[in-house]
């Protein structure tokens, strides 16, 4: 009842979404709290060899990765999504920059070409850091733990197109990607943790 909020305010409330310098991901900030205190896309950018050009290079790779990384929190899946994110003055924010002076985002090509560089041993690396991560994260949360549980679980990602590695898969009766997800447990707790995620082709 609208009504009823007129009264818990003795002035006048406008609400307005048409201003050019809005964001609907104000929450994100906690991402990059989190992040600032993990480092977990700091780590992820040691796993990186950066062989660009320096006189050239305007992103940094831990920008780079903090970019797509915070996108995808958020639920910008696609790289497509960078040419509306390149001036989100909260998406600048949670790389350091100012909201509103601060210089634009990596554009779609820069990030589809990052992302396209990471090779087999790179990929592996940063699963072997996100890995030790949470492990080592946990390990000083459950020291007196008698018992640890680790269960890897495929689960079917559907896919739309002809992307690599989409196959047909009999049992979920559809085109997908078979990911295996990788937790741990300790003891009886309800609670697990995941601690890597690798793709796989969807048979």
């Amino acid at each position: 009842n609208p009504s009823r909020w007129i009264t818990c305010f003795d002035k006048a409330l406008v609400a307005q979404f048409d201003q050019p310098h809005g964001s609907c991901d104000g929450g994100a900030v906690l991402l990059e709290a989190c992040d600032a205190r993990l480092r977990l896309t700091e780590r992820i950018a040691a796993c990186f060899r950066d062989e660009r050009q320096p006189g050239k290079v305007t992103h940094t790779l831990h920008d780079l990765i903090r970019q797509r990384v915070f996108a995808i929190a958020c639920g910008y899946a696609d790289c497509n999504d960078a040419a509306r994110l390149v001036d989100d003055p909260i998406h600048k924010l949670l790389l350091g920059r100012d909201a509103l002076e601060g210089a634009a985002l990596a554009s779609q090509p820069t990030l589809s070409r990052f992302e396209n560089a990471a090779g087999p041993k790179m990929l592996y690396r940063m699963g072997e850091t996100l890995a030790d991560a949470v492990i080592k994260r946990q390990r000083r949360a459950h020291r007196k733990a008698k018992r640890i549980t680790v269960e890897l679980d495929p689960t079917d990602d559907p896919t739309h197109g002809a992307q690599q590695l989409a196959l047909f898969n009999g049992h979920y009766d559809t085109w997908c990607y078979l990911p295996m997800a990788g937790f741990i447990r300790f003891d009886e707790e309800p609670e697990q943790y995941l601690f890597t995620y690798v793709l796989r082709g969807g048979r």
